[in-house]
């Protein structure tokens, strides 16, 4: 089962390039059979943006035949970080023409697979193209591809200071988002550049504000979240056959196991990680720091369902810890669901816990 991988807007597709890259260093990890590289060993991926400038560096991904030139689909401007502007298009006939390049794009990836499962969407909901063009791709798709899946990564700017439309940009584009797609997973910004600052502190001994130092740090906000992705999406032991066969299926799964009311489909995502061997309690525990306690309301948190990807259990040692029970109490788990922890593990090099839950406020 393959997933077509839709990268929109400049923080789709920075985000996405990324991912691009992680995937081609760790694709020996991957099976037999990874759901993001076709038989012919191109990526499953699809580019688009309104302004040129931003798939550059996707240019050399085609350079090296590792993507398809007719997967870069790109306009002649921006939308001015407006999200009706991204969503309608000009009122001439490019802003049709980016959009129905687009759908074709997605059309022939999607007839390219043995079997289309669905669509991974990356994009930011606070500028024009993200998330007025990406909410017009996803009701395109659902109304295309009508038992397909759709998961959407969406990146939730800073609370203040990136736009003075992107809180309006961002309602539109949620509000149309849980109309049409399965699963949304949200990351913010304001929690990424926390963790960006204190990883570089660790990196580099110091931190600044020059430009050079800015654009790491980018790069460390764009780095983190592909590494939750991948903690999410890459193939799992559960999931894969007895031949090293990977069955694709993680996200589709991912939307199965964390989202048992089909209207509830704001997800939370955090990881925690080790290059030395550490007891899974302990990452447990550092996952936990990020859950919220109670609302702005003064209401409780609780989770209706929790997803737990331990990599790097190379014993089996997971599973007869406690870090499950750790993680349902942690999370404050409904009761009226009778299992409300997943898991799912994985061999890796590295030791690392990712959860992801959906929340009840």
């Amino acid at each position: 089962m393959s997933a077509v991988i839709l990268q929109v807007g400049q923080c789709g597709n920075q985000v996405g390039l990324e991912w691009c890259e992680m995937l081609s260093k760790t694709s020996e990890q991957c099976g037999h059979g990874s759901p993001y590289i076709t038989k012919e060993g191109t990526l499953a991926v699809v580019c688009v943006d309104s302004d040129p400038k931003v798939l550059r560096r996707a240019q050399r991904l085609v350079r090296n035949k590792t993507l398809l030139e007719s997967n870069i689909v790109q306009g002649k401007g921006g939308r001015g970080n407006n999200w009706a502007y991204g969503y309608h298009g000009h009122w001439v006939e490019e802003g049709d023409q980016l959009l129905q390049q687009a759908m074709e794009a997605v059309r022939q990836e999607a007839e390219r697979r043995d079997y289309y499962g669905g669509t991974i969407m990356l994009h930011s909901v606070s500028g024009g193209t993200g998330s007025g063009l990406g909410s017009r791709l996803c009701e395109e798709i659902r109304a295309e591809f009508p038992v397909s899946h759709i998961l959407t990564v969406s990146v939730v700017p800073h609370q203040s200071g990136e736009s003075p439309l992107q809180h309006y940009n961002t309602l539109l584009s949620l509000a149309a988002l849980h109309r049409s797609s399965d699963a949304i997973l949200l990351f913010h910004n304001d929690q990424a550049l926390s963790y960006s600052r204190d990883l570089q502190k660790k990196v580099s001994g110091t931190f600044g504000l020059s430009s050079g130092l800015a654009q790491g740090t980018l790069s460390f906000m764009n780095k983190h979240i592909v590494s939750c992705i991948a903690g999410l999406l890459l193939p799992v032991h559960n999931l894969t056959t007895a031949s090293n066969w990977s069955l694709g299926v993680e996200p589709w799964e991912l939307i199965r196991s964390v989202c048992p009311m089909p209207a509830a489909k704001l997800l939370s995502i955090t990881q925690a990680g080790s290059r030395e061997k550490l007891k899974w309690d302990s990452l447990a525990s550092s996952t936990l720091q990020s859950v919220p306690q109670v609302s702005l309301a003064g209401r409780s948190y609780t989770s209706r369902a929790v997803l737990a990807v331990a990599r790097g259990d190379q014993d089996n040692s997971f599973i007869m810890s406690s870090a499950l029970n750790k993680l349902k109490r942690g999370h404050r788990c409904v009761a009226w669901n009778p299992f409300p922890v997943d898991h799912w593990t994985a061999v890796s090099p590295l030791c690392s816990i990712t959860w992801c839950t959906e929340q009840k406020r």
